[in-house]
């Protein structure tokens, strides 16, 4: 009989489609030393009571739930020292009064710790146990964050930003020159796979352009050979705004999604934030590179000038996952913003100006259902960033967040006993705040916990 280094038994959520989550009702889950699910065994199956019977299970409480641990495509690691503030500014005042001058703080490694130190954890406690982060333009500092993803078990990808276009950045906070942005990203690459050879759960490098606006040619160009020569993820803002959308068309005569492929910066291994203002042959050229789409309900709410047209991408094949995108987003939960994708996505088909006629005032099949936003959270994520995270599955991390409905104080309205678990699902993926995250379990080791 094989052995297994942890067997749970519960009911759990998962990803079946990008359409539709699967209830697994009672089912074993068996983990391997390398935090792995080897096995998951349904009630009814032969090898379901062998395994109890030869196991030590971790059984769940009536009322606890398991969810695959959430995945966050877009973190602005520095930025969640301003989380909350200047959200009622224009984006220009925005970046310049407040974003940037913060950013330049974290050649401090102290403030760099202190504030990295917090944000992982907090994020681990909203059950992201994945987080795709731009740190600063400081090398150290970006190590740092690495590091910190590493002893605290979060699975972090961390990319050292470029920034170096003098037209185009203060002269407080940039790169020192082209040739300096690109040595620098060369050594955080290395010093980063290096850590990784002994952090169990992934620590990831990764090419981290701010925004074409942000870098020269020279940049751009020599962050994709990078990019290659190490196989390492991408990670950038493309087509985000009216400002930045255009910017880009006047550069280069294009769209940011070519000028970015034109880099050799979309692939397999790339995540774009944002994508407001991609067109069909954008979509289609991300489709058929693997780019996938960070998509950040709350944030362009904010700062987008326009709500992302999910719905219809996701027909496309484009790959899609959720991002906080903190501080632009000002919540670091993904419960929070699986819910805003599903209330923009009705507000894009629905549309807002109640001047026009209704059957001109919105886009015809936008919307999208909670099962979908799940989806995004989850197995959306780790498709996005090709690794086996997202999904209860076999072959994929033990990355779960145990869910209790019953938490002191918070207790769910669930009354009677009549919800199907289909309808608990709902409840959970629209009600459910930290305190109902009982773990968190990174790579088969729990990295977060919380008494009643």
């Amino acid at each position: 009989m094989k052995t297994y280094a942890l067997v749970f038994q519960g009911t759990a959520y998962t990803s079946k489609s990008p359409k539709e989550v699967e209830v697994l009702e009672n089912y074993l889950f068996c983990v391997n030393d390398d935090g792995m699910i080897e096995m998951v065994i349904a009630p009814g199956d032969p090898a379901y009571r062998a395994t109890q019977n030869t196991h030590e299970v971790r059984r769940l409480a009536e009322g606890q739930y398991l969810l695959p641990g959430f995945i966050d495509l877009h973190v602005h690691a520095p930025q969640w020292a301003q989380a909350g503030l200047a959200l009622d500014v224009p984006l220009y005042e925005w970046l310049h009064t407040h974003t940037f001058p913060l950013e330049s703080k974290f050649s401090d490694l102290e403030f760099a710790a202190d504030v990295y130190d917090d944000l992982v954890g907090t994020l681990l406690a909203n059950g992201t146990t994945t987080a795709l982060y731009f740190a600063t333009v400081h090398k150290e500092a970006s190590l740092l964050l690495a590091e910190i993803c590493a002893n605290k078990g979060q699975r972090g990808l961390v990319g050292k930003v470029v920034m170096d276009d003098p037209e185009q950045n203060p002269e407080y906070y940039r790169d020192a020159d082209t040739k300096t942005a690109l040595a620098e990203t060369e050594q955080f690459i290395r010093e980063v796979k290096q850590l990784a050879e002994s952090v169990k759960q992934g620590v990831y490098p990764v090419v981290t352009p701010r925004f074409i606006p942000s870098c020269t040619d020279e940049a751009l160009q020599g962050l994709g050979e990078l990019a290659a020569r190490y196989d390492v993820h991408i990670q950038s803002h493309c087509s985000e705004s009216d400002w930045a959308h255009e910017y880009v068309q006047k550069r280069f005569g294009k769209h940011d999604a070519a000028a970015l492929h034109d880099f050799g910066l979309l692939g397999q291994k790339s995540v774009m934030a944002h994508c407001n203002f991609l067109d069909d042959e954008d979509a289609d050229l991300f489709a058929r590179t693997g780019t996938a789409i960070g998509h950040c309900p709350l944030s362009n709410a904010y700062f987008a000038n326009g709500v992302l047209p999910l719905a219809r991408w996701m027909d496309k094949g484009v790959e899609i996952g959720l991002g906080t995108d903190i501080s632009a987003g000002y919540t670091p939960s993904l419960f929070d913003n699986a819910r805003q994708a599903v209330i923009s996505s009705r507000m894009l088909e629905d549309g807002v100006d109640t001047a026009l006629p209704a059957d001109r005032r919105g886009v015809p099949e936008s919307r999208i259902t909670i099962d979908e936003a799940f989806y995004l959270a989850t197995a959306g994520g780790g498709e996005s960033l090709s690794l086996p995270i997202g999904r209860l599955a076999e072959g994929y991390a033990w990355d779960v967040q145990i869910i209790d409905l019953t938490a002191g104080g918070m207790k769910l309205p669930v009354f009677g006993g009549g919800d199907s678990k289909r309808e608990l699902f709902q409840r959970i993926m629209y009600l459910c705040r930290p305190e109902h995250i009982r773990e968190v379990w990174v790579q088969g080791e729990m990295v977060h916990s919380r008494s009643r």
